[in-house]
């Protein structure tokens, strides 16, 4: 069956060999781990903007804006879970590539028990006060209605999806990146079917796209537990890596590992992805309409980021590997040239959405108004993501050393120095200078990601991360 991912990223790998930019063995080894979280990463945000889109077309702007505020509450999941995660495939790439099984074990059993530890009490304090923090952000009476609907829901998903991802990086860092695709993949068209006949078939609007998230990130969770626990799954064979549910339970050391790592991490997520609460906050004294463009923009860039999920996750787990195995040097080439290959896949990605903006901005709403304003957000986007292109797989090679710290401070930077500043310039005048109206959020939109970026791009090339986690020697 033709596969057009894999054989694109190929050919762009292909051509960057053929120019001397990355050694050709090495970019089909980047290629053949990358791709599928490519395509994990395309299917999960497909189905991030097929929520929006589906309710947005049932209900209308109001709940677009709604839905958009309440996501990076419960993306908080993606956000901790995605930190601890990105300590577990640094500890497993590098027990893997020194053959430590046991130390595996550990590693994956501490990284679950954390990700249920961070997530469950957001789970419960989103059933129990939606209302107050959609409030906090103010999108309207009628969006916070919707956001808080949405968010009492879909918040008891946050444990599986937290679940699900270290599971992922477990695999991907072991070298095995088609499995947690196939799995994840899978996940993502169920939602939508679900999502199809809640929103549609019952009519249960916003509440039907977070009951549709909740049964898919549960099944998905569950695939994955079985798949630990049996060593394989059907249909997909054996795992490289099987858990002993009885055995090598996570220690202290273990644990400390796990949040020295995946604490910065965390950090810089929260950070990225929590920073849209101040800045939907400041965007919302533009008015709906802007809001409702500005969502739609952030999940454009989101769908743009999918290749940062493969270039990043494939550079952790070669450069890891490597480390593991104490070949600094081949660490260091992984890194690189997964960086190059990484910015130029971006950059095609971004070109090609800037030159369709307002056909995309067509598949979110009907609403003149906030088409207009959706293309020049669109296109701001699209050049944002290309810097986090360079975020993205920087941060990959920092994570394979366990040199976590420096994409947090980049990300603070960029967010409290730029982009909120920047936005609220756009919609409040400022020092007696008239406001400067909605092309601030262009720029905030790309400031956000074009500081950090620099930040983790400038450690990245001081080599210090080959250096900063080192794998002891001790059996187990």
């Amino acid at each position: 069956m033709p596969n057009p991912v894999r054989a694109g990223i190929r050919a762009v790998g292909l051509l960057l060999a053929r120019a001397g930019w990355v050694d050709v063995r090495r970019a089909m080894r980047t290629a053949e781990l990358a791709w599928p979280r490519v395509v994990t990463g395309m299917a999960r945000m497909s189905k991030a903007t097929v929520d929006v889109a589906m309710v947005g077309l049932a209900v209308g702007p109001a709940a677009i804006a709604g839905v958009g505020v309440a996501t990076p509450f419960w993306t908080l999941a993606f956000m901790v879970g995605g930190g601890i995660a990105g300590a577990t495939i640094s500890l497993v790439a590098r027990h893997y590539g020194a053959g430590r099984r046991a130390a595996i074990d550990r590693a994956v059993k501490g990284s679950a028990a954390l990700a249920v530890a961070t997530t469950l009490p957001l789970s419960v304090l989103f059933w129990a006060v939606p209302e107050p923090l959609i409030a906090l952000v103010g999108p309207g009476a009628e969006a916070t209605g919707y956001g808080a609907a949405y968010l009492r829901l879909v918040g008891w998903a946050m444990p599986f999806a937290a679940l699900s991802l270290v599971a992922s990086r477990t695999l991907v860092g072991a070298g095995d990146a088609r499995t947690p695709m196939a799995v994840r993949v899978g996940g993502a068209a169920v939602n939508v079917l679900l999502n199809l006949a809640f929103i549609f078939g019952l009519g249960m609007g916003v509440r039907g796209a977070a009951l549709g998230s909740l049964v898919s990130n549960a099944g998905v969770a569950g695939v994955f537990a079985w798949g630990f626990a049996k060593g394989r799954l059907p249909g997909l064979g054996a795992l490289p890596v099987k858990i002993a549910a009885r055995t090598h339970a996570p220690d202290r050391a273990t644990l400390r590992r796990l949040v020295r790592i995946g604490a910065p991490l965390a950090g810089a997520n929260v950070v990225r992805g929590g920073g849209q609460f101040p800045l939907l906050a400041v965007v919302s004294l533009f008015g709906p309409s802007v809001v409702a463009a500005f969502v739609i923009a952030l999940r454009v860039r989101d769908f743009l980021n999918t290749p940062g999920w493969g270039f990043g996750l494939a550079s952790s787990s070669l450069a890891g590997q490597a480390l593991g195995r104490r070949q600094t040097g081949r660490a260091d080439a992984y890194a690189r040239e997964v960086l190059r290959f990484a910015v130029v896949v971006y950059a095609i990605g971004a070109a090609v959405a800037f030159a369709g903006a307002r056909p995309l901005a067509h598949l979110f709403t009907s609403e003149a108004d906030v088409i207009a304003l959706a293309v020049g957000l669109i296109r701001a986007a699209c050049v944002s993501a290309v810097f986090w292109g360079v975020l993205s797989a920087s941060v990959g090679a920092l994570r394979a050393g366990g040199d976590t710290r420096w994409p947090l401070y980049g990300n603070l930077l960029g967010l409290l120095a730029f982009a909120l500043p920047l936005a609220y310039a756009g919609a409040v005048p400022v020092l007696g200078l008239p406001a400067l109206g909605t092309e601030a959020l262009w720029a905030a939109l790309g400031l956000e990601m074009a500081v950090p970026a620099a930040v983790a791009y400038g450690r990245f090339r001081t080599g210090r991360w080959r250096q900063v986690e080192r794998p002891r020697r001790a059996a187990g």
